[in-house]
């Protein structure tokens, strides 16, 4: 049985203060949670050492919502996967649309990232999806298929056993547009196929999130789809009791 996962991307929201409150309100309401669900919350750099120690012992993971392509030197304002590990962090979100649209992140850039994360003992959320403009040119399969095959068919199995998969329809990000569930279903079904054109049998427990406009009114029926293993959350995860009724719809 596939992992089921519920991670909150902060994005650039909250500062250190707000952050721990919301941490610890996510670890309040953790035992409301079903224990075979992961939950992860993804704060901004500067305040993951506070929100680690605020959910210790509680069951919550923490992740970072990016990481350097290098290992250490003069990279200013950077931030290597060593530093994030040491800071306790369990998983790294890369390749999220907004760094590939905003920041120019491309498959060659992420393929450094994955590698910088593994060995670091990181393990990678890797978003892939199309935009408005390649949903409606029905481009949709063959971008998810790309992003697929340029990074994650470099890991080995070893690595690939340690990935999750977040498909993002950037259409449905901060519009208020959602895929329906039965969109959602048909592009994880066809990641999924990808994946086992390169990795087999493996490719069934490899969980794929959800990450367009999830929120408590729609993830039961998202959820619901045999294909859909959680969500990679953003607004909703910025409210502790809105990101743990999308938790509970499982």
């Amino acid at each position: 049985m596939r992992k089921k996962i519920v991670a909150g991307n902060w994005k650039m929201n909250t500062l250190p203060k707000e952050g721990v409150e919301l941490a610890k309100g996510v670890a309040a309401g953790r035992g409301e949670v079903c224990d075979s669900v992961e939950i992860i919350v993804c704060p901004p750099f500067t305040h993951i050492a506070q929100v680690v120690e605020a959910v210790e012992g509680k069951n919550v993971a923490v992740g970072a919502q990016d990481c350097a392509t290098e290992v250490k030197g003069a990279y200013t304002g950077e931030i290597s996967a060593e530093m994030i590990a040491a800071l306790g962090c369990k998983y790294v979100i890369l390749g999220h649309s907004e760094r590939r649209q905003y920041y120019g992140e491309t498959s060659e850039s992420l393929n450094k990232k994955m590698a910088r994360a593994y060995e670091n003992n990181l393990m990678p959320i890797y978003c892939v999806g199309e935009n408005l403009e390649e949903r409606e040119a029905g481009r949709h399969f063959e971008v998810c298929k790309q992003q697929i095959e340029e990074v994650v068919f470099n890991l080995t199995a070893e690595q690939f056993a340690k990935l999750v998969i977040a498909y993002e329809p950037v259409w449905a990000i901060g519009t208020g547009k959602t895929a329906t569930a039965e969109q959602a279903e048909e592009i994880h079904a066809y990641i999924r196929e990808v994946l086992r054109s390169k990795f087999g049998a493996a490719a069934e427990q490899c969980p794929i999130l959800y990450g367009g406009s999830c929120k408590p009114s729609n993830a039961g029926e998202i959820f619901s789809k045999e294909n859909v293993d959680g969500g990679l959350i953003g607004g909703a995860a910025l409210k502790a009791e809105d990101f743990l009724a999308i938790g509970k719809a499982f």
